[in-house]
């Protein structure tokens, strides 16, 4: 039988920033993408965080600097291509700055992936070398062993990715690798589970991630997620947070397609945690929890409501423009004679352009509701713009999820900023 989860709260924690790398410069450096989530979620029911832009990641400045660690290195026509890169920049999307500057490097750089390499590794010595910079580098390392004959080239590659990790992260650029041969580089990467750096370490979880944001598909994964077990198995009680923090979005990536087998293994953690382990499986279990899995909410604690009335939502006003917020209230009345404990979530149906809608869940609390008690609760959406989300005017839907049943869905309308104002 697996150990229940339990805590005062079940939310995980809020965005989760890198640890800046060993013996490099101290160049700003964001957190790494699939921690913006991939800028992607906002943690719990806070507002979307802005998305950095291209020029803040990858911009002029970034790239004369990667220029000058060739020049340093004495890859003069290296160098001279990424210069001639700078003025091309503008208007690109971060992917395409990227895939510029690599190609520049694959074009200029010396043709044999052993002399790449050996100039990667060279340019590599100066601590300077770091930040967004790597991703074109780390990229055109791993197009340079895709393509190059059969040899050892494939595992030195990898090698090199995982020096190159600390810098920024190679988890993209493994996945041309993990595309062309998975068994042989799952092979390297597993052994990674035992590496002394934590930023290796988590590479091997986040570079195998069935639905790593930014990254290419690797189908293999993807269709075998179980393939990728024993690294998560060996890592998920690992020293370090900002590995355990990609173990349990690694975990959480398989509950999308495969919410039996990610509930299997984090009970199977529960059974042998350590001190970190139930923060770990709260992480990993969100989407499946979000989506209303009840094997996932029993093994955080949450059975189904036996005798509680959910009244509402209650909302203070059925229409509500952009940039304002929706008010709601609803009461929880337990009518039971045990205390029942319930993660409390809300759903907001929001109207697409064709005129159906889509359910997006957003955590609002967790709360132990006595026999016999009523509580009244209330939470706010804000209907603000932000770039992950296009508002569509027209009729959206509110509804409550407690412990993963839904409750009172009801409409309310969304109108235009200035029809409201």
């Amino acid at each position: 039988m697996a150990t229940r989860i339990t805590s005062s709260t079940w939310l995980p924690a809020g965005r989760y920033q890198r640890p800046a790398p060993r013996d490099v410069t101290s160049q700003a450096r964001p957190a790494a993408p699939m921690d913006r989530t991939r800028g992607r979620a906002a943690r719990h029911d806070e507002e979307e965080a802005p998305v950095p832009t291209a020029d803040e990641l990858l911009g002029v400045d970034t790239a004369r600097a990667l220029a000058d660690c060739w020049q340093k290195a004495d890859q003069h026509a290296v160098a001279a291509a990424v210069r001639e890169c700078v003025p091309r920049l503008a208007g690109l999307g971060l992917r395409e700055r990227s895939d510029l500057l690599c190609d520049a490097l694959l074009h200029a750089g010396p043709t044999p992936y052993a002399a790449f390499a050996a100039a990667v590794r060279t340019a590599l010595a100066d601590p300077a070398l770091s930040g967004w910079m790597i991703w074109p580098v780390s990229e055109a390392v791993a197009a340079k062993a895709t393509t190059a004959p059969q040899g050892t080239c494939f595992e030195d590659a990898l090698c090199l990715l995982s020096d190159l990790t600390p810098r920024l992260t190679a988890e993209f650029a493994i996945r041309r690798l993990l595309n062309t041969d998975p068994d042989r580089a799952l092979a390297v990467i597993k052994k990674w589970t035992a590496h002394p750096d934590e930023h290796v370490r988590r590479l091997a979880s986040e570079g195998t991630r069935p639905r790593l944001p930014w990254a290419v598909r690797v189908p293999a994964i993807q269709e075998r997620p179980e393939t990728t077990l024993p690294i998560l198995n060996a890592l998920y009680k690992d020293p370090s947070e900002y590995v355990r923090r990609s173990v349990a979005n690694h975990l959480n990536d398989i509950s999308h397609t495969r919410p039996e087998l990610a509930v299997d293994v984090a009970a199977a953690w529960a059974d042998e945690p350590d001190a970190h382990t139930p923060r770990l499986i709260r992480h990993a279990l969100r989407t499946a929890v979000k989506k209303g899995d009840q094997r996932a909410l029993a093994l955080l604690g949450f059975e189904p409501p036996v005798d509680l009335t959910v009244t509402g939502p209650n909302m203070a006003r059925d229409i509500v423009a952009v940039g304002e917020q929706l008010r709601f209230g609803f009461t929880l009345e337990n009518r039971g004679d045990k205390p029942q404990r319930l993660a409390v979530d809300y759903i907001v149906h929001y109207r697409k352009a064709n005129a159906t809608t889509s359910p997006k869940v957003f955590k609002l609390t967790v709360r132990t509701i006595q026999a016999g008690e009523r509580a009244v609760l209330s939470a706010a959406r804000s209907f603000a713009p932000v770039s992950t989300r296009v508002l569509h005017p027209g009729t959206h839907f509110l509804e409550l999820q407690v412990n993963g049943q839904p409750h009172g869905k009801v409409p309310f309308e969304v109108v235009p900023a200035l029809w409201g104002s």
